[in-house]
């Protein structure tokens, strides 16, 4: 399918879909196949999505076809699609206070022409339409009508939108003591009519006035659901139950329990808001504004106006609006709302600072490094808001389990009023109809289909508070799965950042003369071993005392110091030069020094161990995990020291990125079906097996962007601690929606019986639907608290 052209017009992009693409080797030969073809300037497949684009001068059909054969060649077991360009949408949904509509607004919405799928985040209030993206105007307009017909209340605005959302906020505040007032009257009408000694009819009248006051927008929706072909949700089960009341001559039963269902209502929707509220408030780190720097004036402007190599101006109290680089002043930055740190991190002219974080005391000037829609805010709240789309297996087992749970509840009710007065002799109708009428008040689900997202939601909200981003509720469902956590080693179980640990001089030669010969010759390579002996030499390199200075490719230098000739390198330096030593067994790169012809020791540098690594993985052992286990490029001698020293199960050295997906899948299937694989890494080479993995977890501080797009879990202090931190929180929040599920299931339960048997009255069957939702919504919150 045709995305572009060049400016001459001769130049076709086509995007292709591949399925089955999961050896890492395969990409690089497709790619150089495509390549061959006459008329192809550029072909880029990425293994992650399995998306290859292709750049062309045949037309996009001609390509196509040659692009599947070409591809079929290669591997026939690959599936190739054009790929349909897709792009997303969010609307905002005022006034959706009730969590039975999710489901219905998601179905509705899935059916609209051009929609890919459609995802309510219902504490965000915000649906997540993925559409064609020829066909988006259309569907925004398609999918505003239906949510309009589905409840007059709801109020529907897009995205950054701020006009409407502000009228559709005053609208809410103007009618939000409208329902009390309501409420109010019908219960003053309701004590009149039934202590004010009043005649049969007056009450009679009082008591219709009160029903319609408590419950008559009840009644529209479930006579205009009707009208629509949705038939069993809540609105109908409490007005057929309070109309029910009325024929049996119930009045007052009838009007007080649609008022507790209007209160408990109302105390759900206060419950809702407060804990949509709370959760907004641990991501509350966008910023407004930014203080743009231009001919030495400060404009404060948006964010998104700002662009990379702009100079802005952070000063005490503000937020960071945009990642750069400090080029002046000295401050301390809040992190916690991006990492869980609560200790300040001291900053100044060089250092790398994120946005989001609170500049404490002093003014920072900072250079612009990263545009608003790719900083680290930006996208600690894309993943945050975006995580409901992915619903785990519960929420969908619940959602449909609500969606046939309901008109069984009806038909069950049925029978209950009918088959005993038809086949037992003396049974009263009257009696076993107040009994189904009683069934059908305690039947409502809201409880479930409440709770239950809110309680992952406010997990991954408690998560991300602890700078753990969670990309959606199905991969912290999984963490409770997990019985095999395979690492990376550099920048992951370790710092990546190379220092000297070891000085052993040779002869009669000291510490410092050893430092000091390295230093020398080393003070013009750029190489990380290089910058680690001068750092650790840490005085001037006088460099005028330097001759004949001399890099050899792959085996080190050559430079004379003084007079004196000096070899730094490997040991295959010292063996071309002839020259005798002893290699010590090391977990670390071994510099070798020789003066003279002479071998003067050697000294070794390491990456060093992360501080929490080994407390980490001794906590993944106590959480039951099976096997710990670390891939590494890097050479056997130093994978097998640093996975003895933090006691890991198996370790894996010298493997190149296809190696590693290879040695996953051989993990993966060993283990047994339910259970998963974590890969936790953070550079670009890691990306392959991190989309391979079960769960994949990326180091956010550090890594790279291509990994922590690929990743599944965002850790963002680089912390390896934080890993066991995010299977206790998904051991919590798993907890909690258990709790409220047996919770809800079993009280309904219980009460259905009694209902049924007669014992339960109306006045419990209110408690038994309204009164276990807010139970359980309140529990739910515990999930926001951070670990």
């Amino acid at each position: 399918m045709k995305v572009g052209r060049s400016q001459a017009g001769s130049i076709a992009q086509t995007q292709l879909e591949l399925e089955g693409v999961h050896c890492a080797g395969c990409v690089a030969k497709i790619e150089n196949g495509l390549r061959q073809i006459e008329g192809v300037t550029s072909c880029n497949l990425n293994f992650v999505n399995q998306t290859l684009v292709i750049e062309s001068s045949q037309s996009v059909s001609n390509m196509v076809e040659t692009a599947k054969k070409v591809i079929r060649d290669i591997d026939p077991s690959i599936k190739v699609k054009e790929k349909v360009p897709l792009q997303k949408m969010k609307l905002t949904i005022e006034g959706m206070d009730c969590a039975g509509c999710v489901a219905k607004i998601e179905k509705g919405v899935a059916t609209i022409p051009g929609v890919q799928s459609a995802s309510v985040n219902f504490v965000a209030k915000q649906l997540t339409i993925e559409a064609n993206a020829e066909q988006l105007h259309h569907v925004a307009v398609q999918t505003e009508q239906f949510i309009r017909q589905l409840d007059s209340k709801f109020t529907v605005h897009r995205e950054g939108d701020s006009s409407a959302e502000r009228q559709s906020q005053s609208v809410s505040e103007g009618k939000s003591k409208l329902p009390y007032v309501r409420l109010a009257v019908s219960i003053g009408l309701t004590f009149v009519a039934v202590w004010g000694g009043l005649s049969s009819n007056i009450s009679l009248a009082l008591f219709l006035i009160a029903y319609v006051l408590a419950g008559g927008d009840v009644l529209y929706k479930a006579l205009r659901n009707i009208t629509r072909g949705r038939v069993f949700d809540e609105n109908f089960l409490m007005s057929i139950a309070t109309i029910g009341a009325f024929i049996i001559g119930e009045y007052p039963e009838g009007v007080a329990v649609m008022i507790f269902y209007q209160i408990g209502e109302l105390f759900q929707s206060i419950a809702v808001n407060r804990s949509r509220k709370s959760i907004r408030a641990l991501m509350d780190i966008r910023p407004d504004y930014a203080n743009l720097k231009v001919n030495g004036e400060l404009r404060k402007v948006s964010p998104e106006d700002v662009q990379i190599g702009d100079v802005i101006v952070v000063k005490p109290g503000e937020k960071v609006p945009l990642d750069g680089k400090v080029i002046d002043g000295i401050s301390m930055l809040d992190t916690s709302a991006l990492t869980g740190e609560s200790i300040p991190r001291e900053v100044e002219a060089g250092s790398e600072i994120l946005s989001g974080s609170i500049n404490k005391n002093g003014v920072l000037t900072v250079a612009v490094t990263k545009a608003y829609k790719d900083s680290t805010v930006s996208k600690i709240l894309d993943l945050v808001q975006n995580a409901s789309s992915r619903k785990a297996p519960t929420e969908n087992y619940i959602t449909k389990f609500a969606r046939y749970y309901t008109p069984v509840v009806v038909i069950t009710a049925a029978l209950i009023a009918l088959l005993p007065p038809l086949f037992f002799a003396g049974e009263a109708f009257s009696d076993w109809f107040y009994r189904a009428l009683v069934f059908l008040v305690i039947s409502c689900p809201c409880a479930l289909v409440v709770s239950i997202p809110l309680g992952f939601f406010g997990g991954i909200g408690g998560a991300s508070k602890n700078g753990i981003l969670v990309k959606g509720s199905n991969y912290l469902e999984a963490l409770n799965d997990v019985k095999y956590v395979v690492f990376d080693k550099t920048g992951t179980l370790t710092k990546g950042i190379f220092v000297v640990t070891d000085i052993q001089p040779h002869g009669d030669l000291t510490k410092e003369e050893l430092m000091r010969y390295a230093a020398y010759a080393e003070v013009y390579s750029n190489h990380p071993i290089a910058a680690s002996i001068l750092n650790a030499y840490a005085q001037s390199v006088n460099k005028d005392e330097l001759s004949e200075y001399e890099e050899i490719s792959g085996h080190g230098i050559s430079v004379n110091v003084c007079g004196q000739h000096v070899l730094a390198g490997n040991a295959k330096l010292m063996r071309r030069e002839g020259i005798s030593f002893a290699e010590p067994e090391s977990a670390g790169t071994l510099v070798h020094v020789a003066v003279d012809q002479r071998y003067a020791g050697y000294i070794v540098i390491a990456d060093e161990v992360k501080e929490d690594a080994a407390a980490a993985i001794q906590e993944l052992k106590l959480l039951g995990i099976k096997k710990t286990i670390m891939l590494t490029g890097d050479v056997k001698r130093v994978g097998d020291a640093v996975g003895q020293k933090l006691g890991l199960d198996e370790i894996y050295s010298e493997l190149l990125p296809q190696h590693k997906v290879e040695q996953l899948e051989h993990i993966d299937a060993q283990k047994l079906p339910k259970e998963k694989v974590i890969f936790v890494g953070d550079g670009i080479n890691d990306t392959p097996v991190l989309a391979r993995a079960d769960v994949g977890v990326a180091m956010g501080g550090l890594g790279s962007d291509v990994a922590i797009e690929a990743a599944d879990i965002v850790i963002m202090t680089d912390e390896p601690s934080k890993i066991p931190a995010a299977i206790r929180m998904a051991k919590r929040t798993r907890k909690i929606v258990y709790q409220n599920i047996f919770f809800a299931l079993g009280v309904k339960a219980l009460f259905l019986l009694l209902g049924a048997f007669g014992i339960a009255t109306m006045w419990e069957a209110v408690f038994a639907d309204v009164g276990v939702t807010l139970l359980a919504v309140l529990n739910a919150m515990r999930a926001m608290k951070p670990i």
